[in-house]
């Protein structure tokens, strides 16, 4: 780590401190980040991996967070195509009032006005029952009135943080995985810098910067040495991955759960079907990785048994689950959690600034308001913060004779300006797709070769997805994945192995079905 007179210290690898590090660097600042697990490995890994305005929010009358989303869903389409993309979203409606029907497209007909355009085809749509239903065949039919369709988007959440972090590195700036910031430093009451410890050689460092910044999201709480930041009311969301084939769809579906009136999803995300999400306290500790409980897998598996009953689904259909943790502003009231704010919130003292809240479709807007907290400890910094694009454009990468554009500008979203090196990096036959997937070969060998992997699950979780795609996390394919990847990274087989039975033995505990749970016998 240089320690070469830093302007800017981030804490924090997700997508928050990703997009502070980018706007920094971008400006001229000399900029480091520094997270103390992997880049993602908390809740930008683990989100819903919607970039969307939420029609919630405007339901609750917060137009100001709705109209920012909408204009950053914008403009993540406009400059991370191939990586964020549309996707239409189905919601069926079983008799409902007209009254709510015509207030409903009201809404999307606003929605659209935020997002300052008009696509070429609607973006909203009344449709009758058996039109509906050629939308989404295999949903309850029982009392369907019709439904309405509407577009928002998706990406990869893990590979949007990536893809952040080296956009930053080309402007200049530093980021390194798997450095923790014991404490911070002061100086006549001033935060100076902190005191790192890299996990990996087990060695300290002190660094000084002229402003530190944190970005830990829900763990903001946890750095030794500041001040007293506002409460947060961590909340847990967790999420359900099936087979495409078992739970096929043309049109994300989002329904109101049986049970308790909530919304829920399904929809189709690169080569599965996602499901979610909960939204409940988060009362086991930050410490550890969260992880699905009994009561929510069968919660969202209520949900789609009820949505799509002639499916006949199994918990056994369930290819893998997660959960993340969400960084909600506390606002006291103890009331539901989907009632609280997504609004974010920065508050700074003398040369640290600290922020927390927010969602992952806003992370720009997000990165500049803090930034305009920097400049205010920086006085000799002048910048312009009108936001910029996200991404420069980038060409789709030349590939071998039959792969499919498509293909490749999947790759030219996710990997910006090393599309082309992953193409070229490939031996013959890994820009196959790994089947039930949207994943090549070709991405292992690439992340395992550039990527600073230095655990398998760094691999296999979050520069690609395979252990959420594939049935136990990939277990059969593992042989494969070690002859690309071992040589890469330069790992001998002791090290290989020990890494294999802890990447499993996780996924087992964290990323498959829940056991059941004692204490929730008693509950429905």
């Amino acid at each position: 780590m240089k320690n070469d007179d830093l302007d800017v210290l981030v804490i924090g690898g997700g997508i928050t401190g990703a997009g502070i590090l980018l706007e920094a660097a971008r400006r001229g600042l000399k900029a480091m980040l520094v997270e103390q697990r992997d880049f993602a490995w908390g809740t930008s890994s683990r989100s819903s991996k919607l970039v969307h305005g939420g029609l919630r929010y405007l339901a609750e009358g917060r137009l100001r967070l709705t109209r920012e989303s909408v204009r950053e869903r914008e403009a993540l389409l406009r400059d991370a195509p191939g990586l964020v993309e549309l996707q239409g979203f189905a919601f069926a409606d079983y008799g409902n009032s007209r009254r709510k029907r015509r207030s409903f497209l009201a809404g999307l007909a606003l929605y659209d006005l935020m997002a300052g355009q008009r696509r070429i085809w609607p973006q909203r749509h009344w449709l009758d029952a058996d039109a509906f239903l050629m939308l989404a065949p295999n949903i309850r039919r029982e009392g369907l009135a019709g439904g309405i369709r509407y577009l928002d988007a998706k990406t990869d959440d893990a590979r949007l943080v990536l893809r952040v972090l080296d956009e930053a590195r080309s402007h200049g700036a530093q980021a390194r995985n798997y450095v923790a910031v014991e404490s911070l430093q002061r100086s006549s009451g001033r935060v100076t810098g902190a005191l790192l410890r890299d996990a990996r050689s087990g060695e300290g460092s002190a660094i000084t910067a002229r402003v530190v910044v944190n970005a830990t999201g829900a763990w903001a709480c946890g750095i030794p040495g500041q001040g007293s930041p506002p409460r947060l009311r961590p909340l847990r969301g967790s999420h359900l991955v099936l087979p495409a084939w078992r739970l096929p769809l043309a049109q994300a579906v989002s329904l109101m759960h049986p049970a308790d009136g909530r919304p829920v999803f399904a929809f189709p995300w690169e080569g599965v079907t996602l499901v979610g999400t909960t939204d409940v306290d988060h009362a086991e500790g930050l410490a550890a990785e969260a992880k699905v409980t009994r009561r929510e897998f069968d919660y969202l598996m209520a949900a789609l048994r009820a949505q799509f009953p002639q499916l006949g689904l199994l918990d056994a259909d369930v290819l893998a689950t997660y959960a993340g943790v969400r960084p909600v502003l506390d606002s006291g009231t103890r009331g539901a959690p989907s009632k609280e704010t997504r609004e974010h919130l920065v508050w700074d003292e003398p040369g640290l600034v600290a922020v927390t809240g927010g969602k992952l479709t806003t992370f720009r807007a997000i990165a500049l308001d803090a930034l305009g907290h920097v400049a205010r400890q920086l006085p000799d910094w002048r910048a312009d913060l009108a936001p910029r694009p996200v991404f420069p454009h980038r060409s789709i990468p030349c590939g071998p004779r039959g792969v499919p554009v498509a293909f490749l500008e999947r790759l030219a979203g996710r990997y910006g300006r090393h599309a082309q090196h992953v193409v070229d990096a490939a031996r013959p036959g890994e820009l196959e797709t790994i089947a039930g997937t949207l994943t090549p070969w070709a991405e292992l060998r690439w992340a395992a070769r550039s990527e600073d992997v230095w655990r398998l699950d760094d691999l296999l979780l979050r520069r690609t997805r395979l252990g959420l795609q594939l049935r136990a996390g990939g277990r059969e394919l593992l042989p494969r994945i070690r002859a690309i990847c071992q040589p890469e990274l330069g790992w001998s087989d002791a090290r290989w192995e020990a890494e294999q039975a802890a990447y499993l033995t996780l996924w087992q505990s964290h990323y498959g079905l829940p056991g059941a749970e004692p204490h929730e016998h008693s509950h429905d």
